[in-house]
C-alpha cells in the first residue's frame, strides 16, 4: 500500500502502525488528512478503531481496506463514519482512485460490493461538473496543465472502415511527426485490423510500439477498471487516464508534448443499449482535455445500432465534442 502512495508525489505518508490502539494513538497524535484502516487489526479491530478516531479525530477521513467480501461488514465499516472501503485484492488498480475521491468528500466502495450496498445505484443523470473539475485540480501536481485556451476532442462518425483507418491514420500520424505520443483503444475482434489498417497507410506502427510511442490498449478491459456496475466511476475514470498519460510521458520525446488518445473506447456501450455510460465517458474526456495536455479522437460506427433513439444519442454525443465529422 505504501509502495502505491509512494508513487504520488502529493501525498505523504505520515505514520505507520500494526495494531487498532496504536492506529487510535497516532490518529489523535499526528491528525492526518486521511487513515487507511485495516479491519483485520490486532488489540483492537479496524471498526472499533474508527469509532474510536471519529470522536477524537473528526476531521481526519477514513478509507477501510479489507479481504472480506461481506457487504454486511462494509456497510458495518462505512456505518461509523467510514468514507469507502477497499477490497485489498483490487487495491492495485482502485487504492489511488478511492484516495483520490475521499480526499475530495466523495464516497467511494470497491466495484465488486457496489451493486450490494447499493442496489439501486445508476447515475443516468449528467456529472456535477464543478465536482468534476474539482478532481481534476487535483491531479495537478501528477499532469502539466493545458496552457492553451484550446481543446481537442473531435469525434468520427464513419459508414467504412476505411474512412475509418484514413481518419485514424492522419490523426496519430500527426501526433507520431510531432514526437507525442498515441494510445489508442481497440476491441480484440478489431486489433489486427486496426494496426494493419495503420501499417497500410504508412504509418511504422509496430515500431512505435516497440518505442512506447504507440501504446495499444484492449476496451473491456479498460472499461471494466473505471465502471461501477453500468455507470462510470469519475474517480475510477480519471486514474486510469492519469495512469496513461503517465506512462506516456515517459516514453515521450519532448517534456510538453501532447498525448494523444484515439479508438473506440465507448462503442460496446452503445451496442449494449447503454448510452448514458457512454455519454459520462465523453463528458469525462472532454474535461480532462480542457485540464491537461491531452487530444482526444473518438470514432463510432454509423450503423452500431438500429435503435430509435440513434439521432438523439448521437446529438449527446456530438455536443461533448469540438469538432464532428462525418464520413
Amino acid at each position: 500500500m505504501c509502495s502505491l502512495l509512494d508513487e504520488r508525489p502529493d501525498l505523504q505518508v505520515v505514520g505507520e502502525v500494526s495494531d487498532g490502539l496504536e492506529a487510535v494513538q497516532k490518529a489523535v497524535e499526528l491528525q492526518p488528512d486521511l487513515i487507511l484502516l485495516d479491519i483485520g487489526l490486532p488489540t483492537l479491530n479496524g471498526i472499533e478503531a474508527a469509532r474510536r478516531i471519529r470522536s477524537l479525530a473528526p476531521k481526519s477521513k477514513i478509507l477501510f481496506l479489507s479481504e472480506n467480501y461481506s457487504a454486511d461488514i462494509a456497510k458495518g465499516a462505512l456505518s461509523t463514519g467510514g468514507c469507502g472501503f477497499v477490497i485489498k485484492s483490487d487495491a492495485g488498480i482502485e487504492l489511488l482512485a478511492a484516495v483520490d475521491a475521499v480526499i475530495l468528500g466523495l464516497q467511494f466502495v470497491s466495484a465488486r460490493l457496489t451493486q450490494q450496498i447499493f442496489p439501486a445505484s445508476r447515475q443516468t443523470q449528467a456529472f456535477d461538473r464543478s465536482r468534476i473539475r474539482e478532481m481534476l485540480a487535483s491531479l495537478a501536481s501528477r499532469l502539466p496543465r493545458n496552457t492553451s485556451s484550446t481543446r481537442c476532442h473531435e469525434v468520427q462518425f464513419y459508414s467504412e472502415d476505411s474512412l475509418l483507418l484514413d481518419h485514424l491514420s492522419r490523426f496519430a500520424g500527426a501526433a507520431l511527426k510531432a514526437d507525442c505520443v498515441v494510445v489508442a483503444f481497440a476491441t480484440e475482434p478489431n486489433r489486427d485490423k486496426f494496426l494493419e489498417g495503420l501499417q497500410a497507410h504508412g504509418l511504422d506502427i509496430r515500431s512505435a510500439m516497440q518505442q512506447g510511442s504507440f501504446i495499444l490498449l484492449d476496451v473491456l478491459e479498460t472499461l471494466s477498471t473505471c465502471m461501477v456496475q453500468d455507470s462510470v466511476d469519475p474517480a475510477r475514470y480519471f486514474e486510469v487516464m492519469v495512469h496513461l498519460t503517465e506512462s506516456a510521458m515517459k516514453a515521450a520525446k519532448s517534456e510538453q508534448c501532447h498525448i494523444a488518445v484515439c479508438g473506440e473506447l465507448t462503442v460496446p456501450l452503445l451496442v449494449q443499449g447503454n448510452a448514458d455510460a457512454a455519454i459520462q465517458i465523453e463528458q469525462l474526456s472532454d474535461e480532462f482535455a480542457n485540464a491537461y495536455m491531452l487530444d482526444f479522437l473518438c470514432t463510432y460506427p454509423l450503423n452500431n445500432s438500429p435503435r430509435k433513439d440513434d439521432d438523439k444519442v448521437r446529438q449527446r454525443i456530438c455536443a461533448e465534442h469540438t469538432s464532428v465529422f462525418y464520413n
